[in-house]
């Protein structure tokens, strides 16, 4: 490709000069088609680990393994060429300790080619931000609602209600302060969103969160209306496109059933009868 045609991939310090701008368009991807379709589009693309109940049949976040994010983060890589990519650690790979964490976060980005990692938490776990950011590792953070934390939060419960407010600004002001380059900010009420994106300096990536934050993120797959099993409140359906793949299948099978697929003009041959293949 030619120096003029080039395209430039985004960058964390893009990210991070977005702050008040034009908001910030993130979506997750798990493989290579679908991050080929996001590419053109979106700022951030997440290998999120909801790969493991959307893709795994799982029925939360804490099965997912580093070997699993390392191989979706491949696939997804080989579909960008604009997107900042960031792929989730998953659940038991960083809180250990911040040597811990180090490792693994080098190794997903070596093996995967992603430009950051993403690490759930708040205060606690602040001090290992603080050590990646410190060797080269550019870290997403993620507070309120964290799924890996479910068993804790006892369920998918919005988080900040009333005097836990004021845990989730702690948590917000400990990982911007801990170097973190953007925020997710998820499932907690509008105004106390609204109030931490204007209190810290760094983007904050709304999911149920405000309009007011600095982007959005959504899973793909709840967006495009391919996974099913739930929908929560915070997600727009912009296409059905498991109903219209159910009766695509439907259709297909029927075709079979009844002989009306393959027909000619899905065939090799040279020659044919009238009613060769009625």
């Amino acid at each position: 490709m030619s120096a003029a045609g080039e395209i430039k991939g985004m960058t964390p310090p893009d990210i991070r000069s977005r702050k008040g701008q034009t908001p910030l368009v993130c979506l997750t991807a798990y493989t290579t088609p679908v991050a080929r379709l996001l590419d053109r589009h979106c700022d951030i693309v997440l290998v999120g680990d909801s790969v493991g109940m959307v893709l795994h049949g799982l029925s939360s976040t804490l099965g997912v393994t580093l070997d699993m994010m390392i191989m979706h983060g491949q696939a997804v890589r080989r579909g960008l060429e604009h997107a900042l990519m960031v792929v989730d650690l998953p659940f038991g790979s960083y809180e250990e300790s911040p040597e811990h964490a180090f490792g693994n976060a080098a190794r997903v980005m070596g093996e995967t080619g992603c430009s950051a990692v993403k690490i759930e938490g708040g205060e606690t776990i602040s001090e290992t931000i603080r050590f990646l950011t410190a060797r080269g590792v550019p870290v997403m953070a993620h507070v309120g609602l964290t799924p890996q934390a479910v068993n804790t939060f006892g369920g998918y419960r919005v988080q900040g209600r009333g005097a836990d407010a004021e845990r989730i600004r702690r948590d917000a002001r400990a990982v911007t302060e801990a170097g973190a380059f953007s925020l997710v900010l998820e499932k907690i009420p509008e105004q106390l969103a609204r109030q931490i994106t204007a209190d810290i300096d760094i983007p904050t990536i709304g999911i149920g969160a405000s309009p007011a934050c600095d982007g959005q993120i959504l899973v793909s797959h709840d967006m495009l209306g391919l996974f099913t099993s739930f929908r929560p409140k915070f997600v727009k359906r912009y296409a059905e496109l498991g109903e219209q793949a159910e009766a695509a299948i439907a259709a297909y099978a029927t075709d079979v059933r009844n002989r009306h697929f393959p027909a000619v003009e899905h065939l090799y041959v040279n020659a044919f009868k009238a009613g060769d293949f009625t």
